[in-house]
C-alpha cells in the first residue's frame, strides 16, 4: 500500500551537493517510482532558530517555517531522517529542528499520564540514515550506533513513532560505498520503509 513518506534531509549545507543530498534524491525517486506520495524539507534550508529558554520550549511554534514542518510530519505516514554523522552525533540543524517542531503540545502532550505525557505522533514510522567516514559496522559495534539510539529512544519513541529502524553508510569517501548505498537507499524508497 503506497505511504505518505517525508524525507527530511539534514546536511547543514544548504547549497547542496553532499552524499546526503544525493541519498534523499534516491530515496525520493525510487519512492515516487513505486507510487508512493513524498514531501521533502531540506532543514539546512528552512528559517528554524534554536531554543534559547524554557519558555520558548514551552510555548506554541510561530515561525512559519516550524508550523509547515509540523503540518508536513502530521500529513506523513513514514519519516525518512537522512544526515551525516558529526562529532558522534546529529548536526546542530537537525538538532534546532526537531527542539522546534518535536516541542511539547505538538509531539507529546505536557500533562502526565503513569510518569510520561500522551504520545501524539502514534501510527508513524521512521527511518534514520547516518553518513560517515569510518565503516558503518565499526560505528555499531564499537560505538554501539549511540547517536541513533539516543535519536530513536529519546526522541521518535518518546513521541510515539515506532518503529524506527536506521541505515548507516560508512566509508562515504569510496566510490564504492556510496554506489552500495544509494542502491540501498533507493531499495528502502521503493518499499516505502
Amino acid at each position: 500500500m503506497p505511504a505518505k513518506v517525508l524525507i527530511i534531509q539534514a546536511h547543514p549545507d544548504p547549497r547542496g551537493g553532499h552524499f546526503c543530498h544525493a541519498l534523499a534524491a534516491a530515496y525520493r525517486e525510487a519512492a515516487e517510482g513505486a507510487g508512493h506520495r513524498v514531501e521533502q524539507l531540506d532543514v539546512a534550508s528552512l528559517d528554524i532558530p534554536p531554543l534559547e529558554s524554557e519558555s520558548d520550549w514551552n510555548r506554541e511554534a510561530d515561525a512559519a517555517d516550524v508550523r509547515a514542518a509540523q503540518a508536513a510530519i502530521l500529513e506523513a505516514d513514514h519519516l525518512v531522517f537522512v544526515f551525516p554523522l558529526w562529532m558522534g552525533m546529529m548536526p546542530a540543524v537537525l538538532k534546532a529542528f526537531l527542539e522546534q517542531v518535536l516541542r511539547p503540545g505538538f509531539a507529546f502532550a505536557p500533562e502526565a499520564r503513569e510518569g510520561f505525557g500522551e504520545r501524539k505522533l502514534k501510527g508513524k514510522s521512521a527511518r534514520i540514515i547516518i553518513t560517515m567516514g569510518m565503516p558503518g559496522l565499526f560505528y555499531r559495534g564499537f560505538y554501539r550506533a549511540h547517536a541513533f539510539r539516543a535519536f530513536k529512544r529519546n526522541i521518535l519513541k518518546f513521541s510515539g513513532i515506532k518503529p524506527v529502524r536506521g541505515t548507516f553508510i560508512g566509508l562515504v569517501d569510496r566510490e564504492a560505498s556510496r554506489e552500495k548505498g544509494l542502491a540501498r537507499v533507493r531499495d528502502l524508497g521503493r518499499r516505502g520503509v
